[in-house]
């Protein structure tokens, strides 16, 4: 995946992610999931381009 790529993924699950958070509660497993996943792409993007 190239940073435009996973820069596009890290907005689109970040909107996401809020979109959710405005109806859900932030413990619910909906929301962990996202940030989780949120975490493994900020992690990656770390990894490859810092």
């Amino acid at each position: 995946m190239n940073k435009k790529e996973l820069i596009g993924q890290i907005e689109l699950v970040r909107s996401m992610m809020t979109s959710v958070a405005a109806h859900e509660p932030l413990t619910s497993p909906e929301i962990q999931h996202m940030s989780h996943h949120l975490d493994d792409l900020l992690n990656q993007y770390e990894r490859l381009f810092r």
